[in-house]
């Protein structure tokens, strides 16, 4: 009867084994994208509030200008673009930009926010505190929102650096758009007498 016994222990062992693998997968996850964020496409993520509140306020007098652009993929049919083209702002203080989207299907879809920063070495200088980019989103046929950007230009961004463009692309997001197609039948369903 040790036999059995013993399969059952190396099944466990191995049961525990894995759950540990996909645990340490798991939080090791938030690193390594934003590794590729920041390495590979030269994105650089929101910081903590604490580190938020250790950027040094810059001397006032400089000013960079932030220049906004917005698209959609062409598998997204939706309206897409920042309410104002350009701001002037000092580095170290917080500053709010909206962007506007809208939904011209006649279906509920998910879209997911791609950010990018040019020139490329100033993405290391420009931290998003809010950004609808962080999740996806989703837009009911015909829904219109305001989509803020909360954002802060480190004052140790190069002086020969005047101008920063942060530009967005919506995409479809597939995989979640299509989960939103058993649940709608469902609610169809329940509706119907």
């Amino acid at each position: 009867m040790t036999a059995p016994a013993s399969k059952h222990s190396a099944g466990l062992g191995r049961l525990i084994a894995v759950a540990l693998a996909v645990f340490v997968l798991t939080f090791s996850l938030v690193p390594l994208y934003r590794i590729a964020c920041e390495k590979v496409f030269g994105v650089r993520l929101e910081r903590g509030a604490s580190q938020m509140a250790t950027t040094r306020a810059g001397d006032g007098t400089r000013t960079v200008r932030v220049e906004f652009d917005g698209g959609v993929n062409s598998k997204l049919p939706w309206a897409f673009h920042p309410e104002q083209l350009t701001m002037d702002v000092v580095p170290g203080e917080l500053n709010e930009a909206m962007y506007f989207a809208r939904n011209d299907s006649d279906r509920t879809l998910v879209g997911s926010a791609v950010p990018s920063v040019a020139p490329a070495r100033a993405s290391g200088y420009f931290t998003k505190a809010e950004c609808f980019c962080f999740t996806a989103q989703t837009l009911q046929a015909g829904e219109m929102r305001d989509m803020p950007v909360r954002f802060i230009v480190d004052p140790d961004l190069p002086a020969d650096i005047k101008t920063i463009t942060l530009s967005y692309t919506f995409y479809k997001n597939d995989a979640l758009t299509e989960q939103l197609v058993p649940a709608v039948a469902g609610t169809a369903a329940h509706a119907a007498p």
